[in-house]
Protein backbone atom coordinates (compact mmCIF):
# COMPACT_ATOMS: atom_id res chain seq x y z
CA UNK A 1 0.00 0.00 0.00
CA UNK A 2 1.33 3.34 -0.41
CA UNK A 3 1.06 4.23 3.33
CA UNK A 4 4.66 4.55 3.17
CA UNK A 5 5.77 6.82 6.00
CA UNK A 6 8.89 9.81 5.36
CA UNK A 7 10.39 10.37 8.88
CA UNK A 8 12.27 14.04 8.32
CA UNK A 9 14.67 14.65 11.06
CA UNK A 10 18.40 15.78 11.22
CA UNK A 11 18.89 14.00 14.31
CA UNK A 12 19.90 10.38 13.58
CA UNK A 13 19.06 8.83 17.05
CA UNK A 14 15.03 10.89 16.49
CA UNK A 15 14.60 8.62 13.37
CA UNK A 16 15.94 5.46 14.28
CA UNK A 17 13.11 5.88 17.33
CA UNK A 18 10.68 7.09 15.10
CA UNK A 19 11.12 4.34 12.53
CA UNK A 20 11.36 1.59 15.63
CA UNK A 21 7.56 2.52 16.18
CA UNK A 22 6.08 3.44 12.67
CA UNK A 23 7.99 -0.39 11.75
CA UNK A 24 6.62 -1.79 14.95
CA UNK A 25 2.91 -0.76 13.76
CA UNK A 26 3.29 -2.38 10.11
CA UNK A 27 4.37 0.76 7.98
CA UNK A 28 7.53 0.65 5.69
CA UNK A 29 9.82 4.15 6.10
CA UNK A 30 11.84 6.21 4.64
CA UNK A 31 14.05 8.58 6.14
CA UNK A 32 15.55 12.38 5.40
CA UNK A 33 18.36 14.59 7.27
CA UNK A 34 16.80 17.24 5.91
CA UNK A 35 14.39 19.46 4.42
CA UNK A 36 16.02 19.39 1.08
CA UNK A 37 16.23 15.59 1.14
CA UNK A 38 12.78 15.18 1.64
CA UNK A 39 11.78 17.29 -0.88
CA UNK A 40 14.03 15.46 -3.44
CA UNK A 41 12.49 12.06 -2.14
CA UNK A 42 8.99 13.29 -2.47
CA UNK A 43 9.90 14.35 -6.41
CA UNK A 44 11.53 11.18 -7.10
CA UNK A 45 9.82 7.29 -8.16
CA UNK A 46 9.63 6.61 -4.15
CA UNK A 47 7.75 9.71 -3.21
CA UNK A 48 5.14 8.56 -4.90
CA UNK A 49 4.84 5.36 -2.28
CA UNK A 50 4.89 8.04 0.83
CA UNK A 51 1.47 8.80 2.21
CA UNK A 52 2.46 10.48 5.55
CA UNK A 53 5.09 12.56 6.57
CA UNK A 54 6.87 13.12 10.17
CA UNK A 55 8.69 16.22 9.89
CA UNK A 56 10.75 17.76 12.60
CA UNK A 57 10.65 21.83 12.53
CA UNK A 58 14.20 22.66 13.57
CA UNK A 59 16.66 21.30 11.22
CA UNK A 60 19.89 23.27 9.99
CA UNK A 61 18.92 24.57 6.02
CA UNK A 62 15.74 24.34 5.42
CA UNK A 63 13.53 24.29 8.28
CA UNK A 64 10.86 22.43 8.57
CA UNK A 65 8.38 25.06 8.34
CA UNK A 66 9.53 25.97 4.74
CA UNK A 67 9.58 22.52 4.17
CA UNK A 68 6.27 21.81 5.06
CA UNK A 69 5.37 24.88 2.97
CA UNK A 70 7.18 23.27 -0.64
CA UNK A 71 5.76 19.65 0.13
CA UNK A 72 1.98 20.95 0.22
CA UNK A 73 2.86 23.09 -2.86
CA UNK A 74 3.18 19.93 -5.69
CA UNK A 75 1.17 17.25 -2.77
CA UNK A 76 -1.29 19.55 -1.35
CA UNK A 77 -2.86 16.41 -0.07
CA UNK A 78 0.20 14.73 2.15
CA UNK A 79 -0.63 14.37 5.51
CA UNK A 80 2.14 16.05 7.92
CA UNK A 81 2.76 15.25 11.76
CA UNK A 82 5.08 18.02 12.93
CA UNK A 83 7.82 17.09 15.57
CA UNK A 84 8.84 19.65 17.94
CA UNK A 85 11.09 19.73 21.34
CA UNK A 86 9.78 22.76 22.01
CA UNK A 87 5.51 23.13 22.18
CA UNK A 88 5.24 26.72 22.42
CA UNK A 89 1.63 27.83 21.02
CA UNK A 90 2.61 29.98 18.58
CA UNK A 91 4.78 27.32 16.76
CA UNK A 92 1.96 24.67 16.94
CA UNK A 93 -0.48 26.97 15.62
CA UNK A 94 1.91 28.32 12.62
CA UNK A 95 2.44 24.50 11.62
CA UNK A 96 -1.16 23.74 11.62
CA UNK A 97 -2.06 26.79 9.63
CA UNK A 98 0.63 25.76 6.98
CA UNK A 99 -1.46 22.46 6.77
CA UNK A 100 -0.24 20.09 9.19
CA UNK A 101 -2.41 17.15 10.24
CA UNK A 102 -0.69 16.68 13.86
CA UNK A 103 2.18 17.38 16.14
CA UNK A 104 3.24 16.12 19.12
CA UNK A 105 6.40 17.15 21.32
CA UNK A 106 9.69 14.62 21.45
CA UNK A 107 10.01 12.31 22.73
CA UNK A 108 6.27 10.51 22.03
CA UNK A 109 4.89 7.21 23.62
CA UNK A 110 4.47 5.05 20.53
CA UNK A 111 0.73 4.89 21.60
CA UNK A 112 0.72 8.65 20.75
CA UNK A 113 2.59 8.38 17.63
CA UNK A 114 0.41 5.62 15.71
CA UNK A 115 -2.59 6.78 17.03
CA UNK A 116 -1.19 10.40 15.64
CA UNK A 117 -0.45 8.07 11.98
CA UNK A 118 -4.00 6.37 11.69
CA UNK A 119 -5.89 9.21 12.22
CA UNK A 120 -3.70 11.19 9.31
CA UNK A 121 -4.14 8.44 7.10
CA UNK A 122 -7.50 7.93 7.70
CA UNK A 123 -8.68 11.40 7.45
CA UNK A 124 -6.45 11.62 4.51
CA UNK A 125 -8.37 8.62 2.91
CA UNK A 126 -11.88 10.29 3.49
CA UNK A 127 -10.79 13.61 1.86
CA UNK A 128 -9.70 11.16 -1.13
CA UNK A 129 -12.97 9.63 -1.24
CA UNK A 130 -14.77 12.34 -0.64
CA UNK A 131 -13.10 14.38 -3.60
CA UNK A 132 -13.47 11.82 -5.96
CA UNK A 133 -17.21 11.52 -4.98
CA UNK A 134 -17.74 15.17 -5.92
CA UNK A 135 -15.66 15.07 -8.76
CA UNK A 136 -18.31 12.46 -9.90
CA UNK A 137 -21.33 14.18 -9.04
CA UNK A 138 -19.89 17.52 -10.86
CA UNK A 139 -19.18 15.45 -13.89
CA UNK A 140 -15.60 16.24 -13.35
CA UNK A 141 -14.06 12.22 -13.03
CA UNK A 142 -11.27 11.83 -15.59
CA UNK A 143 -8.87 9.29 -16.40
CA UNK A 144 -6.44 9.78 -13.27
CA UNK A 145 -9.22 8.17 -11.49
CA UNK A 146 -9.17 4.99 -13.11
CA UNK A 147 -6.99 2.32 -11.27
CA UNK A 148 -4.21 0.55 -12.71
CA UNK A 149 -1.13 1.38 -14.94
CA UNK A 150 -1.30 -2.06 -16.84
CA UNK A 151 -0.71 -1.96 -20.78
CA UNK A 152 -5.26 -2.82 -21.27
CA UNK A 153 -6.26 -0.11 -18.83
CA UNK A 154 -3.53 2.57 -20.55
CA UNK A 155 -4.79 1.28 -24.11
CA UNK A 156 -8.30 2.18 -22.90
CA UNK A 157 -7.64 5.82 -21.52
CA UNK A 158 -5.34 7.10 -24.74
CA UNK A 159 -8.57 5.67 -26.93
CA UNK A 160 -11.06 8.25 -24.58
CA UNK A 161 -8.40 10.65 -24.39
CA UNK A 162 -9.26 10.92 -28.50
CA UNK A 163 -12.80 10.42 -28.40
CA UNK A 164 -12.98 13.37 -25.76
CA UNK A 165 -12.01 15.69 -27.99
CA UNK A 166 -15.39 15.83 -29.78
CA UNK A 167 -19.01 14.62 -29.91
CA UNK A 168 -18.64 11.22 -31.17
CA UNK A 169 -21.30 8.83 -30.26
CA UNK A 170 -18.90 6.18 -28.22
CA UNK A 171 -20.18 2.58 -27.72
CA UNK A 172 -18.10 0.70 -24.79
CA UNK A 173 -18.24 -2.97 -24.69
CA UNK A 174 -17.29 -5.50 -21.74
CA UNK A 175 -18.43 -7.96 -19.38
CA UNK A 176 -20.58 -6.78 -16.37
CA UNK A 177 -18.42 -5.01 -13.47
CA UNK A 178 -15.67 -3.99 -15.78
CA UNK A 179 -15.68 -0.61 -15.58
CA UNK A 180 -17.95 0.65 -18.18
CA UNK A 181 -19.37 3.76 -16.56
CA UNK A 182 -16.20 4.89 -14.74
CA UNK A 183 -15.12 4.64 -18.78
CA UNK A 184 -17.69 6.75 -19.51
CA UNK A 185 -17.48 9.15 -17.35
CA UNK A 186 -13.79 9.78 -17.31
CA UNK A 187 -14.72 10.68 -20.72
CA UNK A 188 -17.60 12.93 -20.40
CA UNK A 189 -14.58 14.52 -17.32
CA UNK A 190 -11.90 15.12 -20.10
CA UNK A 191 -14.14 16.72 -22.62
CA UNK A 192 -15.50 20.17 -23.66
CA UNK A 193 -18.95 19.35 -21.57
CA UNK A 194 -16.80 18.57 -17.88
CA UNK A 195 -19.14 19.84 -15.28
CA UNK A 196 -22.28 19.63 -16.86
CA UNK A 197 -25.07 16.84 -16.29
CA UNK A 198 -24.40 13.07 -16.49
CA UNK A 199 -27.31 11.36 -16.71
CA UNK A 200 -27.15 7.34 -16.03
CA UNK A 201 -29.64 4.77 -17.33
CA UNK A 202 -30.16 1.43 -17.10
CA UNK A 203 -31.88 0.12 -20.15
CA UNK A 204 -32.59 -3.14 -18.68
CA UNK A 205 -33.93 -2.42 -15.62
CA UNK A 206 -36.58 0.03 -16.71
CA UNK A 207 -40.05 -2.01 -17.32
CA UNK A 208 -41.23 -2.20 -21.01
CA UNK A 209 -44.25 -0.08 -20.58
CA UNK A 210 -41.98 2.95 -18.86
CA UNK A 211 -39.63 3.12 -21.36
CA UNK A 212 -40.71 5.40 -23.67
CA UNK A 213 -41.64 7.62 -20.74
CA UNK A 214 -38.17 7.70 -18.54
CA UNK A 215 -36.28 8.41 -22.08
CA UNK A 216 -38.08 10.83 -23.45
CA UNK A 217 -40.81 12.61 -21.23
CA UNK A 218 -44.41 13.02 -21.41
CA UNK A 219 -47.04 15.68 -20.75
CA UNK A 220 -49.63 15.78 -18.06
CA UNK A 221 -52.41 13.66 -19.02
CA UNK A 222 -50.78 11.71 -21.88
CA UNK A 223 -52.02 8.34 -20.23
CA UNK A 224 -53.48 7.31 -17.28
CA UNK A 225 -52.03 8.04 -14.05
CA UNK A 226 -49.63 11.01 -16.02
CA UNK A 227 -50.76 13.39 -13.53
CA UNK A 228 -48.13 15.58 -14.39
CA UNK A 229 -45.44 16.91 -16.94
CA UNK A 230 -42.40 14.67 -16.71
CA UNK A 231 -39.12 15.42 -19.06
CA UNK A 232 -37.47 12.49 -19.89
CA UNK A 233 -33.81 11.35 -19.05
CA UNK A 234 -32.85 13.42 -22.27
CA UNK A 235 -33.70 16.65 -21.53
CA UNK A 236 -32.23 16.07 -18.35
CA UNK A 237 -29.08 15.35 -19.88
CA UNK A 238 -29.40 18.74 -22.05
CA UNK A 239 -25.56 20.09 -22.57
CA UNK A 240 -24.24 16.82 -20.97
CA UNK A 241 -23.93 13.56 -21.44
CA UNK A 242 -26.16 10.65 -21.24
CA UNK A 243 -24.90 6.98 -20.51
CA UNK A 244 -27.38 4.33 -21.80
CA UNK A 245 -25.98 1.39 -19.97
CA UNK A 246 -27.21 -2.27 -20.88
CA UNK A 247 -28.00 -0.91 -24.21
CA UNK A 248 -28.80 -4.13 -26.09
CA UNK A 249 -31.76 -4.83 -23.68
CA UNK A 250 -33.94 -1.63 -25.29
CA UNK A 251 -37.23 -3.21 -26.98
CA UNK A 252 -37.55 -2.94 -30.71
CA UNK A 253 -39.96 -0.09 -30.77
CA UNK A 254 -37.64 1.51 -28.70
CA UNK A 255 -34.63 0.97 -30.66
CA UNK A 256 -36.63 2.83 -33.43
CA UNK A 257 -37.42 6.23 -31.56
CA UNK A 258 -33.53 6.13 -29.68
CA UNK A 259 -32.38 6.27 -33.59
CA UNK A 260 -34.79 9.48 -34.47
CA UNK A 261 -33.24 11.57 -31.51
CA UNK A 262 -29.43 10.17 -32.76
CA UNK A 263 -30.19 11.60 -36.38
CA UNK A 264 -32.58 14.64 -35.34
CA UNK A 265 -30.94 15.60 -31.81
CA UNK A 266 -34.57 15.69 -30.77
CA UNK A 267 -37.12 13.87 -28.45
CA UNK A 268 -40.57 13.30 -29.21
CA UNK A 269 -42.44 13.08 -25.52
CA UNK A 270 -45.48 11.42 -24.82
CA UNK A 271 -48.23 13.44 -25.68
CA UNK A 272 -46.51 16.41 -26.37
CA UNK A 273 -47.59 18.39 -29.82
CA UNK A 274 -44.18 18.78 -31.04
CA UNK A 275 -40.46 17.77 -30.52
CA UNK A 276 -37.76 19.11 -27.97
CA UNK A 277 -34.53 19.38 -29.14
CA UNK A 278 -31.73 18.66 -27.06
CA UNK A 279 -28.38 18.88 -27.23
CA UNK A 280 -26.70 15.35 -25.61
CA UNK A 281 -23.82 13.20 -26.26
CA UNK A 282 -24.61 9.51 -26.02
CA UNK A 283 -22.23 6.95 -24.58
CA UNK A 284 -23.52 3.64 -25.04
CA UNK A 285 -22.49 0.64 -23.17
CA UNK A 286 -23.56 -3.39 -23.23
CA UNK A 287 -22.36 -6.60 -22.08
CA UNK A 288 -23.43 -7.91 -25.32
CA UNK A 289 -22.43 -8.92 -28.83
CA UNK A 290 -24.67 -6.06 -30.40
CA UNK A 291 -23.09 -7.45 -33.89
CA UNK A 292 -24.82 -11.08 -33.14
CA UNK A 293 -27.50 -9.59 -31.80
CA UNK A 294 -27.93 -7.74 -35.05
CA UNK A 295 -28.03 -10.87 -37.19
CA UNK A 296 -30.62 -12.72 -34.65
CA UNK A 297 -32.61 -9.49 -35.65
CA UNK A 298 -32.96 -8.69 -32.07
CA UNK A 299 -30.97 -5.13 -32.68
CA UNK A 300 -31.58 -2.96 -35.03
CA UNK A 301 -28.97 -2.79 -37.95
CA UNK A 302 -28.98 1.05 -38.41
CA UNK A 303 -29.02 1.51 -34.71
CA UNK A 304 -26.23 -0.35 -34.41
CA UNK A 305 -24.07 1.42 -36.99
CA UNK A 306 -24.88 4.73 -35.20
CA UNK A 307 -23.99 3.80 -31.96
CA UNK A 308 -20.96 1.70 -32.68
CA UNK A 309 -19.12 4.99 -34.60
CA UNK A 310 -16.10 5.22 -31.80
CA UNK A 311 -16.12 1.38 -30.23
CA UNK A 312 -13.93 1.27 -27.03
CA UNK A 313 -13.71 -2.47 -25.20
CA UNK A 314 -13.41 -2.50 -21.15
CA UNK A 315 -10.69 -5.16 -20.25
CA UNK A 316 -11.77 -7.87 -18.23
CA UNK A 317 -10.00 -7.70 -14.58
CA UNK A 318 -8.54 -11.08 -15.38
CA UNK A 319 -6.96 -9.99 -18.72
CA UNK A 320 -4.92 -7.08 -16.19
CA UNK A 321 -3.99 -8.91 -13.60
CA UNK A 322 -1.03 -6.42 -12.75
CA UNK A 323 -3.79 -3.98 -11.87
CA UNK A 324 -4.72 -5.85 -9.05
CA UNK A 325 -2.59 -5.04 -5.90
CA UNK A 326 -3.64 -1.17 -6.61
CA UNK A 327 -7.02 -1.91 -7.14
CA UNK A 328 -6.96 -4.40 -3.68
CA UNK A 329 -5.19 -1.08 -2.47
CA UNK A 330 -7.53 1.19 -2.96
CA UNK A 331 -10.53 -0.84 -1.75
CA UNK A 332 -8.81 -1.71 1.66
CA UNK A 333 -7.91 2.16 2.16
CA UNK A 334 -11.68 3.21 1.47
CA UNK A 335 -12.99 0.33 3.53
CA UNK A 336 -11.05 1.48 6.31
CA UNK A 337 -11.70 4.87 6.34
CA UNK A 338 -15.38 3.78 5.89
CA UNK A 339 -15.97 0.86 8.73
CA UNK A 340 -12.93 2.22 10.94
CA UNK A 341 -10.42 -0.65 10.35
CA UNK A 342 -6.97 -1.00 9.89
CA UNK A 343 -5.82 -3.59 7.53
CA UNK A 344 -2.46 -2.56 6.10
CA UNK A 345 -2.54 -4.73 3.01
CA UNK A 346 -2.71 -8.57 2.03
CA UNK A 347 -0.25 -11.12 2.68
CA UNK A 348 2.08 -11.90 -0.90
CA UNK A 349 1.25 -15.09 -0.87
CA UNK A 350 -2.58 -14.24 -1.00
CA UNK A 351 -1.83 -11.80 -3.23
CA UNK A 352 -0.39 -14.54 -5.83
CA UNK A 353 -3.65 -16.14 -5.61
CA UNK A 354 -6.40 -13.42 -5.86
CA UNK A 355 -4.09 -12.19 -9.18
CA UNK A 356 -4.24 -15.53 -10.86
CA UNK A 357 -8.02 -15.63 -9.61
CA UNK A 358 -10.29 -15.17 -13.07
CA UNK A 359 -12.75 -13.00 -10.84
CA UNK A 360 -16.09 -13.45 -13.41
CA UNK A 361 -18.03 -10.52 -11.87
CA UNK A 362 -14.52 -8.81 -12.80
CA UNK A 363 -13.61 -5.60 -10.16
CA UNK A 364 -17.11 -5.28 -8.95
CA UNK A 365 -16.81 -8.63 -7.71
CA UNK A 366 -13.24 -7.85 -6.53
CA UNK A 367 -14.57 -4.69 -4.71
CA UNK A 368 -17.51 -6.92 -2.35
CA UNK A 369 -14.68 -9.28 -2.07
CA UNK A 370 -12.20 -6.96 -0.31
CA UNK A 371 -14.98 -5.36 1.63
CA UNK A 372 -16.22 -8.31 3.26
CA UNK A 373 -12.70 -9.32 3.86
CA UNK A 374 -12.26 -5.32 5.72
CA UNK A 375 -14.77 -5.46 7.93
CA UNK A 376 -14.35 -9.46 9.11
CA UNK A 377 -10.44 -9.41 9.20
CA UNK A 378 -8.57 -10.50 12.71
CA UNK A 379 -5.69 -9.55 11.19
CA UNK A 380 -3.55 -6.05 9.84
CA UNK A 381 -2.55 -8.28 7.05
CA UNK A 382 -5.53 -9.94 5.13
CA UNK A 383 -4.90 -13.91 4.75
CA UNK A 384 -6.46 -16.88 3.39
CA UNK A 385 -9.04 -16.75 5.78
CA UNK A 386 -10.40 -13.78 4.89
CA UNK A 387 -11.30 -14.49 1.22
CA UNK A 388 -13.42 -18.47 2.29
CA UNK A 389 -14.64 -18.35 -1.16
CA UNK A 390 -11.21 -18.78 -2.65
CA UNK A 391 -10.59 -21.68 -0.43
CA UNK A 392 -9.82 -24.50 -2.53
CA UNK A 393 -7.26 -22.24 -4.61
CA UNK A 394 -5.85 -21.19 -1.76
CA UNK A 395 -5.12 -25.11 -0.98
CA UNK A 396 -4.02 -26.11 -4.04
CA UNK A 397 -1.29 -23.41 -3.84
CA UNK A 398 -0.43 -24.93 -0.45
CA UNK A 399 -1.71 -21.49 1.79
CA UNK A 400 -3.13 -22.07 4.95
CA UNK A 401 -2.40 -19.25 6.93
CA UNK A 402 -0.17 -17.27 5.35
CA UNK A 403 3.51 -15.95 5.68
CA UNK A 404 5.05 -13.97 8.84
CA UNK A 405 3.98 -10.55 9.00
CA UNK A 406 6.58 -7.90 9.97
CA UNK A 407 5.79 -5.41 11.89
CA UNK A 408 2.57 -6.09 13.93
CA UNK A 409 1.29 -3.93 16.19
CA UNK A 410 2.28 -4.37 19.90
CA UNK A 411 -1.19 -6.21 20.55
CA UNK A 412 -0.61 -8.62 17.84
CA UNK A 413 1.96 -11.44 17.90
CA UNK A 414 5.42 -10.22 17.45
CA UNK A 415 7.52 -11.02 14.34
CA UNK A 416 10.73 -13.81 13.95
CA UNK A 417 12.94 -12.53 16.16
CA UNK A 418 16.79 -12.85 17.53
CA UNK A 419 16.70 -13.92 21.35
CA UNK A 420 18.80 -11.98 23.64
CA UNK A 421 21.63 -14.10 25.26
CA UNK A 422 21.64 -15.55 28.63
CA UNK A 423 22.87 -13.26 31.13
CA UNK A 424 22.33 -10.37 29.24
CA UNK A 425 20.25 -7.04 30.09
CA UNK A 426 16.45 -7.37 31.17
CA UNK A 427 14.89 -5.20 28.11
CA UNK A 428 11.27 -3.35 28.90
CA UNK A 429 8.78 -4.43 26.97
CA UNK A 430 7.22 -1.48 24.59
CA UNK A 431 3.33 -2.39 25.93
CA UNK A 432 4.60 -1.38 29.31
CA UNK A 433 3.15 2.30 28.24
CA UNK A 434 6.58 3.84 30.09
CA UNK A 435 5.92 7.15 27.95
CA UNK A 436 9.48 6.81 27.01
CA UNK A 437 10.41 6.71 23.08
CA UNK A 438 14.18 5.76 23.38
CA UNK A 439 13.27 3.13 26.23
CA UNK A 440 10.44 2.03 24.00
CA UNK A 441 12.71 1.44 20.55
CA UNK A 442 14.78 -0.90 22.92
CA UNK A 443 12.23 -3.93 22.65
CA UNK A 444 12.26 -3.19 18.79
CA UNK A 445 12.76 -7.20 17.61
CA UNK A 446 14.90 -7.84 14.98
CA UNK A 447 12.40 -8.84 11.53
CA UNK A 448 13.37 -11.34 9.16
CA UNK A 449 10.35 -10.58 7.06
CA UNK A 450 9.24 -7.38 5.91
CA UNK A 451 5.51 -6.21 5.94
CA UNK A 452 4.33 -8.34 2.82
CA UNK A 453 6.35 -10.89 4.14
CA UNK A 454 9.43 -11.17 1.89
CA UNK A 455 12.98 -11.53 3.68
CA UNK A 456 14.69 -8.65 4.46
CA UNK A 457 18.04 -7.58 2.59
CA UNK A 458 21.38 -9.02 4.99
CA UNK A 459 22.24 -5.08 5.06
CA UNK A 460 18.96 -4.06 6.42
CA UNK A 461 19.05 -7.09 8.79
CA UNK A 462 22.96 -7.07 9.61
CA UNK A 463 22.38 -3.23 10.49
CA UNK A 464 19.54 -3.95 12.83
CA UNK A 465 21.61 -7.23 14.69
CA UNK A 466 24.49 -4.75 15.24
CA UNK A 467 22.41 -1.71 17.24
CA UNK A 468 20.10 -4.59 18.78
CA UNK A 469 24.01 -6.15 20.04
CA UNK A 470 25.16 -2.23 21.29
CA UNK A 471 21.94 -2.01 22.80
CA UNK A 472 21.75 -5.02 24.77
CA UNK A 473 25.49 -5.25 25.51
CA UNK A 474 24.99 -1.29 27.02
CA UNK A 475 27.84 0.01 24.34
CA UNK A 476 30.63 -2.38 26.10
CA UNK A 477 32.09 -3.23 22.41
CA UNK A 478 34.30 -5.79 23.49
CA UNK A 479 31.60 -7.49 24.20
CA UNK A 480 29.22 -6.50 21.10
CA UNK A 481 32.54 -7.58 18.79
CA UNK A 482 32.90 -10.99 20.62
CA UNK A 483 29.27 -11.93 20.29
CA UNK A 484 29.31 -10.72 16.59
CA UNK A 485 32.46 -13.05 16.09
CA UNK A 486 33.92 -9.94 14.17
CA UNK A 487 36.92 -8.02 15.49
CA UNK A 488 36.27 -4.43 16.71
CA UNK A 489 38.14 -2.64 13.53
CA UNK A 490 35.63 -4.40 11.13
CA UNK A 491 32.52 -3.71 14.12
CA UNK A 492 33.58 -0.16 13.88
CA UNK A 493 33.51 0.28 10.13
CA UNK A 494 30.29 -1.29 10.03
CA UNK A 495 29.01 1.40 12.89
CA UNK A 496 29.87 4.06 10.04
CA UNK A 497 28.36 2.15 7.03
CA UNK A 498 25.22 1.81 8.86
CA UNK A 499 25.25 5.51 10.35
CA UNK A 500 24.59 3.79 13.82
CA UNK A 501 25.85 5.67 17.02
CA UNK A 502 27.75 4.27 20.36
CA UNK A 503 25.01 4.29 23.08
CA UNK A 504 26.93 3.01 26.44
CA UNK A 505 24.54 2.34 30.00
CA UNK A 506 25.09 4.78 32.16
Amino acid sequence: MANTILIVDDDPTQRRLMRAVCERGGYPVLQADSGESALSLLHSAQGRDVGLMMLDLRMPGLGGMETLKRAKSFREDLPVIVLTAQGGIDTVVEAMQGGAADFFVKPASPERVMVSINNALNISTLKGEVSRLKRKADGAMGFKDLIGDSAALAHVARLGERAATSNIPILITGESGAGKEVIARAIQGSSERAGRPFITVNCGAIPENLVESILFGHEKGAFTGANAKHIGKFQEADGGTIFLDEVGELPLDMQVKLLRVLQESEVDPVGAKRPVKVDVRVISATNRNLAAEVKKGSFREDLFYRLNVFPIEAPALRDRPEDIPALIDHFIRRYNAEERRDVRGVRHEVLEVLKRHPWPGNVRQLENAVFRAVVLAESIYLSAEDFPFLAEEFKAAGIEAGPPMAAPPAAAAGPTQIDAPAGAPARQSATAGSGDAENDADDNPLAVFDREGHLRSMQEIEKDLIQLAIETYGGKMSEVARRLGMGRSTLYRKLREHDLEIKRAS
